[in-house]
């Protein structure tokens, strides 16, 4: 798994935060939980045990991913990429051309989509189709439910 994942400089802190966080407090919570598990007694019949040492190989689980993902991110450096076209972390302002409902989102790699936050992954559906276009253009998407046109407004 070497590909690359594309963050912005915020989002790479608040991953490199939270792996810390997990390391530290996260793992010491676990074993204070673990411990008080224990002294309940008999280790074979102590379902408090059993979900600990299950929490903490999900802890574990997630720790091992963040790591993961750190390893491979690249932070975007948006100042050297063109203004007057789409690319990643850019910020449009578009109109769906189906409902002439106007939004704004900010197009970002996958493990940062968040919709309901307007931000939504390159490569979706929707991001896909609005890479490289530039102001004005009219963009077509293939999405499961058909083809959703938009116009782009801005380019931030």
């Amino acid at each position: 798994m070497s590909n690359l994942v594309y963050l912005s400089k915020e989002r790479l802190r608040e991953l490199e935060q939270e792996l810390s966080e997990l390391k530290t407090s996260g793992r010491k919570e676990m074993a204070q939980t673990i411990a008080e598990a224990r002294a309940h007694g008999d280790l074979s019949e102590n379902a408090e045990y059993d979900a600990a040492k299950d929490a903490q190989g999900l802890l574990e689980l997630k720790i091992s991913k963040l790591e993961g993902l750190l390893s491979r991110a690249q932070v975007v450096d948006t100042s050297s990429m063109p203004k007057d076209s789409v690319h990643i972390l850019s910020t449009i302002s578009v109109k769906n051309l189906n409902n002439s409902k106007t939004f704004k989102y900010t197009l970002v790699s996958q493990e940062e989509a968040d919709l309901q936050a307007g931000k939504i992954a390159v490569n979706s559906p929707v991001g896909a189709a609005f890479m490289g276009k530039k102001l004005g253009e009219i963009v077509e998407a293939k999405v499961p439910v058909g083809i959703m046109k938009f116009e782009i407004l801005e380019i931030e």
